[in-house]
């Protein structure tokens, strides 16, 4: 095939990777290549205004040309009259080696030679419909014979326009897959109309590795798979077999292992079969990364958020076109859930097998934009039934009678492999046949004029206001259960989220290699998917805490860390920080700061007992001991100390801890005499009075660790090593609550009243600050 491609004598533009026009750059890029379904990996280079000499028309179309790392492709101004894409591997002999600067030197004309290779490599197995479905080319039937003039035309068509990766595709084109692609050529149209060809083509033995690294793994998502192997398409012979279940199993699980941000959704499977059953095996799984990355994305996900970018795009569609409808159901929610299925299958879940594959050729041909086609269409078609209607049941049971009755009349497919659908066998349906040629062709001539250009706008336009309501949505129901396990006001709550979510976003696109921006899923539930590391935990609980001022701070903000994030993958989530500011309910893994009751009070009692709780629960150690051993009671202590830290009755607190614990040193140091048999004393002074005047500051120690009044302004300094490790001591925890209940400073420090509002109003201001000193 000879392709001239005349240019003018001005280059219309040429693309700069300039830090200012990035987003501009990476939105071009987008969309060259959704328009030629290239791989993810081409960006364009140049784009020159340019005629084509198309050689079956015999004259010059004006058209761009657009470059890439590896393609040159062409598009008619119109941008459906015509377009080629040239595939650089396959340029067989060329008029200069350089094709880009040639372009730039000599932009009068160029000529290629491009070969029709064979892009695709044989594999292991065969499209499964050739083997449980073989066409008989004797057979004289009727829809035999129109299967071959089907695939005459096809033959003509190729002859002319070219075959494979370097076809012409025209407004013939389109009307032969209007038509429906003959059972033979749909595997191979369909790897070439979807860019699926190419992926293939520069990736060899890429799908086996996937296989072979992929196969005996397990994951959540290879067990979603096998329950839903035996669920995709059922009544097809081909999945009653080993070889279509065992098919179906390798592709699934290696596209899951090879994007485990999507994994597997369900849906998933039941597109994967048609596949099957049309494309060898590798080319199935290059045809499903084509749709899941490409053609539908953000579909294949948990908050499918591509399917409802859609989905509003279609209720924009039917108030443009169906304004009888709209007039009638104000509400157009209920098309929205209904369509679902419809978008998530492209309608293989609503129709018969035989009549679903037609719209699957439309699909690959033109994108979703033939799946919004369709859908007015089916509307259209029903439009009486469903103005009528008085509920969204009734709706609802008018149109799974129509997809019922769609039928193909020139399916050359026998009755074995046909789904025998329930209209069927409904005598009392009144609703007549259709043939799904008939309802894509009347698709095309009452929409087809829309161009894919403005479905992309709608769906950039939609994608916004789908985002924010799911958002919104979200929010509320984390809410909802958040504020089941805090006393925070709703209020309160709402302001703790945006000033959680904000932390998040500064983590993820303002600190490089974050460990939140590494495990950010955005297909994951808000609760889920928005996390914090220690760092950003650390700057957000300083904000909010009513103790950031204690010398210790980071030393409690890492215990209370740790006690959060019980999986121990280093992320802590909405909830977890929520319950670490204002926990309420009993045996939970949570630090108790305060309690957000607006001006409220803390319970010492019920603080000291969740302390104890939590030491008890997170120590596996010591989970079954009912004491405090002598480490765990020096930290203790030091907590206490480091909290009084610029304390207004900072040197009265010192006081108070420094006389409870000589006090329960004293009481243990007695139980333990009146439990010990009777003996000479070596020393006058105990091992436990020892270690505590050893930690008293020099001068400071005496014979009775009582403290008087007079003791100075300094804490108590126990060291794990000051305690010889022969004495073995603890206390009860009634013993410590009780010691502290006696001071009276203490228990007022504790029940102080907290300004939750002031502190989230601080938390606010400093947050903003931060983000814009960055």
């Amino acid at each position: 095939m000879i392709v001239i491609i005349l240019f003018s004598s001005s280059m219309l533009f040429s693309v700069t990777f300039l830090s200012s026009r990035g987003l501009e750059t990476h939105a071009r890029n987008e969309q060259f290549r959704a328009f030629f379904r290239l791989p993810k990996e081409e960006n364009l280079l140049e784009v020159y205004e340019s005629f084509l000499w198309v050689p079956f028309s015999h004259f010059n179309t004006l058209g761009k040309i657009c470059l890439s790392e590896s393609y040159l492709c062409f598009a008619s101004q119109d941008g459906s009259q015509c377009h080629v894409i040239i595939p650089m591997r396959e340029v067989i002999r060329g008029e200069c080696q350089n094709l880009i600067s040639h372009f730039e030197d000599n932009p009068e004309e160029v000529a290629l030679m491009v070969g029709q290779k064979d892009s695709s490599k044989a594999v292991s197995t065969e499209a499964l419909m050739t083997v449980f479905h073989p066409q008989d080319t004797e057979n004289l039937d009727p829809k035999m014979l129109k299967e071959k003039m089907k695939e005459q035309s096809w033959n003509i068509h190729f002859s002319e326009y070219g075959r494979g990766t370097s076809m012409f595709c025209t407004k013939k084109t389109r009307d032969l897959i209007v038509r429906g692609v003959p059972e033979a050529l749909r595997g191979e149209l369909w790897m070439l109309f979807s860019g699926a060809v190419n992926d293939m083509a520069t990736n060899p033995g890429y799908y086996s590795e996937l296989v072979d690294q992929s196969l005996g793994t397990s994951t959540l998502a290879t067990d979603e798979i096998e329950r839903d192997l035996h669920r995709s398409l059922p009544e097809h012979p081909a999945f009653q077999s080993d070889t279509g279940i065992s098919a179906l199993r390798r592709v699934l699980t290696a596209y899951a292992y090879r994007n485990p941000k999507i994994g597997y959704c369900q849906a998933m499977n039941i597109l994967t079969s048609v596949l099957l059953l049309y494309a060898k095996e590798e080319e199935a799984f290059w045809l499903l990364v084509a749709v899941c990355e490409r053609m539908l994305p953000d579909y294949f996900n948990r908050r499918i958020i591509g399917a409802l970018v859609d989905q509003a795009v279609f209720e924009e569609l039917i108030r443009m076109h169906l304004t009888q409808l709209t007039e009638h159901m104000t509400d157009l929610t209920f098309f929205s859930s209904v369509s679902l299925s419809w978008f998530l299958t492209l309608f293989i879940s609503v129709l018969p097998i035989e009549s679903a594959v037609n719209v699957v050729d439309c699909f690959f041909y033109d994108g979703i934009k033939a799946i919004l086609q369709l859908g007015l269409a089916v509307l259209d078609y029903n439009m009486e039934g469903l103005i009528s209607s008085h509920d969204d049941a009734e709706a609802v049971t008018i149109l799974n009678k129509f997809f019922d009755n769609v039928t193909n009349k020139d399916s050359p497919l026998p009755q074995t492999v046909q789904q025998n659908s329930v209209g069927n066998n409904d005598k009392a349906s009144s609703i007549s046949k259709v043939d799904i040629s008939d309802l894509i062709k009347e698709a095309y001539e009452k929409y087809g004029d829309m161009k894919s250009e403005e479905v992309e706008s709608m769906r950039k336009r939609n994608k916004l206001y789908v985002i924010q309501t799911l958002e919104d949505t979200t929010k509320q129901n984390v809410l909802r259960v958040v504020s089941q396990e805090v006393k925070f006001s709703a209020s309160q709550l709402d302001e703790l989220y945006v000033l959680f979510k904000r932390q998040h976003f500064l983590s993820c696109y303002w600190m490089m290699n974050s460990p939140v921006l590494l495990h950010h899923d955005p297909s994951l539930a808000y609760l889920e998917q928005y996390q914090l590391g220690f760092h950003q935990f650390s700057l957000l609980f300083s904000l909010l805490e009513p103790w950031s001022l204690c010398s210790g701070k980071d030393a409690l903000f890492l215990w209370a860390f740790r006690l959060l994030d019980e999986n121990q993958d280093g992320l802590i989530n909405f909830k977890e920080f929520c319950c670490a500011l204002g926990k309420v309910t009993p045996n939970t893994h949570c630090t108790f700061c305060f309690t957000p009751t607006g001006r409220g009070k803390v319970d010492l009692q019920a603080y000291l007992k969740q302390w104890q709780d939590e030491i008890l629960k997170k120590e596996e150690s010591i989970k079954d001991l009912p004491r405090i051993n002598q480490a765990q009671f020096i930290q203790f202590s030091k907590t206490l100390y480091n909290l009084f830290h610029s304390d207004p009755e900072e040197e009265s607190l010192y006081r108070a801890v420094a006389r409870v614990t000589s006090l329960l040193l004293r009481m243990e140091e007695v139980g333990r005499r009146l439990q010990e048999p009777t003996s000479p004393q070596k020393s006058s002074t105990s091992p436990i009075q020892a270690a505590l005047e050893g930690a008293l500051p020099d001068g400071e120690a005496s014979s009775t660790p009582e403290i008087s009044s007079d003791t100075p302004n300094t804490p108590i300094t126990l060291e794990a090593g000051s305690i010889p490790q022969e004495v073995e001591w603890s206390f009860a925890f009634e013993q410590i609550l009780a010691s502290l209940l006696n001071e009276p400073v203490l228990v007022r420090f504790f029940e102080r009243p907290v300004d939750i509002q002031a502190r989230l109003d601080h938390a606010k201001s400093a947050q903003l600050k931060a983000k814009t000193n960055k």
